[in-house]
């Protein structure tokens, strides 16, 4: 199910001078701030737990996710070389498949660890705030690949759509109205993040059995289809 030639010509699209400094903006941009607020008010465990949550993981990992996930296959659909891709005889699944695992690790890398530094620094890990929003961005990386792959996958305008979920969603809806809080990775990651951290210290919406279950059901079935939506590319392209 891994072919090591469509990753290393994923990691290197994903990875080229352009896109790479895209992704590296908003991980350094949480350090600055994690420092800046470290230096004005001290160790705060409340003031931790807004940047990591407000900013970490409800603005920066959605958005890292929507560059590595729709840029892991858009592209190539968009100019065409998708062609010489599928012409090789690599299963349609194997190549989403491997793309997915490419866009997880670099979503998780440019993520997660930005954002357990962060926490250290922020507060050193009082209150396993810091690991708990860690595994949060880690969790969440994973639904948010497979969501933003399968858009760029049936769409040319991936982009776009990733950045209203991430954004309008996510942010927005997701903050405000109580109801679309159940249909959030970020709030399923947050269950998880309840769990590990110290009593009180992180608040979700979600129970943690449902947001395990919607994290799964989300990742497989976005993972599927965007496997079933390539193989009938390949058969458009034959005609």
């Amino acid at each position: 199910m891994y072919e090591p030639t469509v990753a290393r010509l994923t990691y290197r699209a994903l990875l080229g001078r352009r896109r790479a400094a895209i992704l590296f903006v908003l991980p350094a941009l949480l350090i600055v701030i994690a420092i800046a607020v470290r230096l004005l008010a001290g160790v705060d465990d409340s003031v931790a737990n807004g940047v990591l949550g407000g900013f970490a993981l409800a603005t920066m990992v959605p958005l890292i996710g929507v560059i590595a996930g729709t840029g892991a296959i858009g592209p190539e659909i968009d100019d065409g070389s998708i062609v010489y891709l599928l012409a090789k005889p690599v299963k349609r699944p194997t190549i989403i498949f491997t793309k997915l695992i490419v866009a997880i690790g670099v979503t998780m890398a440019f993520s997660a660890i930005p954002t357990l530094i962060a926490g250290l620094i922020l507060n050193g890990n009082g209150g396993q705030i810091a690991v708990a929003y860690t595994v949060a961005a880690l969790v969440a990386s994973i639904a948010y690949s497979a969501l933003f792959l399968l858009l760029g996958t049936i769409s040319r305008h991936a982009v776009v759509f990733g950045l209203v979920y991430a954004l309008v969603w996510e942010t927005l809806f997701g903050s405000l109205v109580p109801g679309a809080r159940n249909l959030s990775v970020q709030q399923w990651s947050l269950a998880l993040a309840e769990k590990i951290g110290a009593p009180g210290a992180i608040n979700a919406e979600v129970g943690l059995p449902m947001a395990a279950i919607l994290l799964v059901a989300v990742t497989g079935l976005a993972t599927w289809y965007a496997g079933q939506k390539l193989r009938s590319l390949t058969l458009a392209g034959d005609e």
